[in-house]
């Protein structure tokens, strides 16, 4: 059971947990589950199979697992932080949540590594650029993310404050856990599953970059390409790394010796990633010709028929 140091943090930071925190959630699914719903369809269905849309039709996989779970989440949230869907449930969204997260950043990193392979190496790139090569980098993608999410999927994640009479999800965590177990975990994370798959981002691009640039020409559209996918780690990535990261190693969080601690008192931070799965669909749109195309008809395609029926429903 939670004692009063979880509780004051729990109520201390009630209007962002119970109200700005959902209405965050709310709207990256109501932006971000259609979008990447049709461009999962374009990128399955009316897109030339290339390895690097293998490698976005998995991130894109991925944005609709986080986009699912949300709902849980903003019930959670605007119900008071209290979760009753049990423990085997709190872990398995909580798993989506950070493995959509990291699962992410690699899948960003080999579609960035597909890139330097085409642009930097295109003599070699008929045999690293195959089918089979991008297969193997999602299989990577998703062993790295279940292997990552063991230890959450293994551990609780429910503790119940009495005091408040609600169950926590993930919030309210015992502060050993905290010091000898979940710093290490997500220390390792931050390191293998952020800064890597960034320092591949970086030294990708920068190559990229510096061998079309060799040749003379100004290629505003690779720049532009680059610059989009760095916003992604800079922007809705790097802050709820770095914040959880700095707040599992600072043990002066729970100065009153109480023995609960509240591992994510920036909580709107970690909402601020899932801005992730909704940017991506349109960076692809910006990116690609071949989506934009077919996006652009699909989207005339479904207006026409919905036109179509409220003809007909008037005429009714």
């Amino acid at each position: 059971t939670c004692n009063a140091s979880a509780e004051l943090l729990l109520s201390g930071t009630a209007p962002a947990t119970n109200l700005y925190l959902p209405i965050l959630y709310l709207f990256a699914f109501v932006v971000g589950l259609p979008s990447n719903l049709l461009a999962l369809w374009v990128l399955v269905f009316r897109t030339k199979q290339l390895p690097s849309i293998t490698l976005l039709i998995n991130l894109t996989v991925a944005d609709c697992l986080l986009l699912m779970a949300l709902p849980f989440r903003i019930v959670y949230h605007f119900r008071g932080n209290n979760w009753e869907l049990g423990e085997p449930f709190c872990r398995f969204v909580m798993a989506i949540f950070y493995g959509n997260m990291y699962g992410s950043m690699w899948c960003l990193a080999f579609v960035s590594l597909d890139r330097y392979i085409a642009l930097v190496h295109p003599f070699r790139a008929r045999t690293l650029r195959s089918q089979q090569v991008s297969l193997c980098m999602s299989l990577v993608v998703w062993t790295v993310v279940l292997v990552a999410m063991l230890p959450l999927l293994l551990s609780r994640q429910t503790y119940e404050v009495s005091t408040l009479q609600i169950t926590t999800c993930h919030d309210a965590l015992p502060e050993d856990e905290h010091e000898n177990y979940f710093l290490s975990y997500f220390a390792t994370l931050f390191a293998t599953c952020f800064l890597l798959p960034l320092a591949i981002v970086l030294y990708c691009h920068s190559t990229v970059l510096a061998t079309l640039l060799a040749g003379g020409k100004f290629y505003g559209h690779a720049i532009r390409v680059t610059v989009l996918v760095l916003l992604v780690f800079i922007v809705f990535l790097l802050p709820s790394n770095i914040l959880l990261f700095l707040t599992y190693a600072d043990s002066s969080l729970d100065g009153d010796g109480e023995d609960l601690y509240m591992p994510y008192s920036g909580a709107k931070n970690l909402a601020v990633s899932t801005f992730n799965s909704c940017i991506v669909p349109f960076i692809i749109y910006y990116v690609s010709t071949e989506f934009r195309q077919k996006a652009n008809t699909a989207l005339c395609a479904a207006t026409a028929i919905l036109r179509i029926k409220h003809t007909l429903w008037q005429y009714h």
